[in-house]
């Protein structure tokens, strides 16, 4: 079972959202942590994965050797590919 980071930027925008995005997008990561590469897509342009909840996209990196799941950004589907890290 993969562990679970928030970067301290993604932690700060994740707490910025209605209780409902964050249940939702909770959730979806409780799914993840068992079979991760089911549910992400990979990027192209950087060694990154996108997660899709809703309207939302995350952006992770994946450590399969470490078992960790780290969250690098996460915004409104809108916004988020103009500002990759």
């Amino acid at each position: 079972m993969y562990q679970i980071i928030f970067s301290s930027k993604a932690k700060k925008q994740y707490l910025k959202l209605e209780k409902s995005v964050q249940k939702r997008i909770s959730n979806s990561l409780r799914r993840l942590r068992f079979n991760p590469e089911r549910h992400l897509t990979k990027l192209v342009e950087i060694e990154a994965y996108r997660l899709r909840v809703g309207d939302y996209r995350l952006i992770l990196e994946l450590e399969k050797d470490r078992l960790i799941i780290t969250i690098i950004q996460l915004e409104h589907r809108k916004n988020i590919y103009k500002k990759i890290v």
